[in-house]
């Protein structure tokens, strides 16, 4: 398997050590490999958002609580 050196936030790592102590993944490799993978699968489900593609106007909806805009 390929290596890959990163750099994250401090935040980002210390959520990464927490998740390894409770538990939830057995070391940090695992850990940062299993969310990356999580993100990239997500990213391909939505996709790049594209401000000129057609669809929800940004506030969705436009000056009226019950009437959404498409």
């Amino acid at each position: 398997m390929p290596k890959v050196e990163i750099n994250i936030p401090e935040h980002l790592e210390m959520q990464i050590a927490q998740m390894v102590e409770q538990g939830e993944f057995l070391n940090r490799e695992e850990a940062i490999e299993d969310l990356l993978s999580t993100g990239m699968k997500a990213y391909k489900t939505s996709g790049p958002m594209d401000d000129n593609e057609p669809g929800f106007e940004d506030d969705g909806m436009m000056g009226h609580e019950d009437e959404y805009v498409f």
